[in-house]
């Protein structure tokens, strides 16, 4: 008889898989017997404890501080370089200089053109990049350690010695001006950006969207970027992060050679923003998009500034109202009545008062009866949330925190604003304990207080023919149809 030797070799694997294979029919058999207790959600355990390594405080030779977190599980590093001037400091007429000027640090530096620039950081396995907010702007390198020295001096070159080639300023320029115009076309970005105008107005610098306007991008030149960077980014104005695996005694002598000769150039211009206007009545604006599927609509008023005391209660009651998945603005207008695919809220706190928004993209002939679910659930706030709404919301908060801090990326991310905003240390310790004593009363204050109905502006930028008769018909309050041009010109 001719033996095969490969079913052979099956015939035999199959002999010891099984007793293994009925050994796990019979647990699970036994398992599904017994079944798993889903008569009720399981218990939500303790928060994870919070260990923040210690902030090591240095200083270099011209007073430009840093602050170094060792995180030594993964060979890399992250290099923050934190420019206390964000959009907020632009000048009048000059409104996109602190954005324009970021973005044009990393086309051309030192000796080294854009494509230079990047082949060398591509080269030693890191990456660069450049940003700039309403507060701050920023340079962030993340590397290996093993590289960290060699790409150092490319990261002061883009921060110190960029070169603002005109070449380059006319093809950002001709990007920025294209997104500008695409903003017009985009329901979604039209309404936050109409709201922000028709809230704050064209002459505060809340009003416009960090990137500028048409005009103001058009005239600014080489010599105004030149302006703004010699102004703002000085050692009195700086700030360096470091996370990673490294220690001060490594890193300090690297930082001093290639920041350490970094000369402050004068006093640093700081911004001085009139008091936004608080909304004073409702109003409505309908913004024309022709044959929109959607209504893209945004509510709000002037907010809180981020020194705000009452932080902690105004983050517990915006994740409640719509700053998560299962807020009360989501569960309504997506799961509860299919009117949107997400519905959210949020406060944007910057070093003044920031704009609280609620918004949401809901189908065109469902716009009322989106509008009267929002005015629902705004009123809703003020009255004092269930017991167990309030600690579901609070074991989100307090239970999702600690993962920011997971990777050196999210440290850095979390320390910026301890240096922008001022924070004190502590706060990364003291914020799960201070959430979770969040009361329902501190929720219901500062909803009263932050979250008016009868004190916000309406945007909605949709499709007029079909929106019109019913938003009039809601009686939400004096309608007004503007144009895009016209509201953000």
């Amino acid at each position: 008889m001719t033996i095969n030797p490969l079913k052979s070799r099956v015939s035999w694997r199959m002999r010891l898989l099984v007793p293994a294979l009925a050994g796990l029919t019979a647990t699970t058999i036994g398992a599904a017997q017994t079944g798993p207790d889903r008569s009720r959600p399981p218990a939500t355990g303790n928060a994870p404890a919070l260990s923040i390594p210690a902030i090591q405080k240095q200083t270099l030779s011209n007073g430009l501080p840093v602050w170094i977190v060792e995180m030594h599980e993964v060979p890399v590093v992250d290099v923050s370089l934190i420019i206390r001037s964000g959009a907020a400091a632009d000048a009048t007429g000059r409104f996109g200089a602190a954005n324009f000027t970021a973005a044009m640090l990393d086309e051309g530096a030192g000796a080294r053109d854009a494509l230079e620039l990047a082949d060398a950081i591509d080269s030693l396995g890191a990456s660069l990049s450049t940003s700039s907010s309403f507060d701050a702007s920023s340079v962030r390198l993340h590397a290996l350690v093993s590289t960290l020295d060699a790409a150092l001096p490319i990261m002061a070159d883009v921060a110190l010695r960029p070169s603002f080639p005109q070449d380059a300023l006319e093809r950002l320029r001709g990007e920025r001006l294209t997104s500008l115009l695409q903003l017009k076309d985009n329901p979604s970005q039209l309404a936050t950006a109409a709201f922000s105008r028709l809230l704050y107005g064209s002459t505060h610098r809340y009003g416009t969207g960090a990137l500028g306007t048409e005009t103001t991008n058009k005239a600014l030149s080489v010599d105004d970027l030149r302006a703004f960077h010699a102004a703002h980014y000085q050692p009195s104005n700086g700030h360096i992060l470091v996370v990673g695996d490294v220690t001060a005694a490594a890193v300090m002598p690297a930082l001093e050679k290639v920041f350490g000769a970094w000369k402050n150039a004068g006093a640093v211009p700081r911004p001085v923003l009139p008091a936004a206007v608080q909304v004073k009545a409702r109003q409505v604006y309908l913004i024309d998009k022709p044959g929109a599927a959607q209504s893209q609509i945004r509510i709000g008023s002037v907010g809180v500034a981020r020194h705000t005391p009452d932080y902690h209660a105004i983050d517990v009651a915006n994740t409640m109202l719509g700053g998560s998945f299962s807020s009360r603005l989501n569960l309504n207008l997506r799961e509860k009545n299919g009117y949107s695919y997400g519905a959210g809220s949020q406060f944007a706190m910057r070093q003044e008062a920031g704009p609280f928004l609620a918004l949401a993209g809901v189908q065109s002939d469902k716009t009322r009866e989106a509008l009267v679910e929002f005015f629902n659930e705004l009123t809703g706030m003020s009255t004092p949330p269930p017991a167990d709404e309030l600690t579901r919301v609070r074991n989100l908060q307090a239970l999702g925190f600690p993962g920011a801090f997971e990777t050196t990326t999210g440290m850095a991310a979390q320390l910026i604003d301890l240096v922008v905003y001022g924070l004190q240390e502590s706060f990364f310790n003291e914020y799960v304990p201070k959430i979770q004593t969040v009361t329902t009363a501190d929720v219901q204050r500062v909803a009263r207080q932050h979250i008016q109905p009868d004190r916000v502006i309406v945007v909605i930028a949709g499709d007029l023919k079909t929106i019109e008769g019913p938003v009039r018909a809601a009686k939400l309050g004096p309608v007004t149809v503007v144009s895009a041009d016209d509201v953000l010109k």
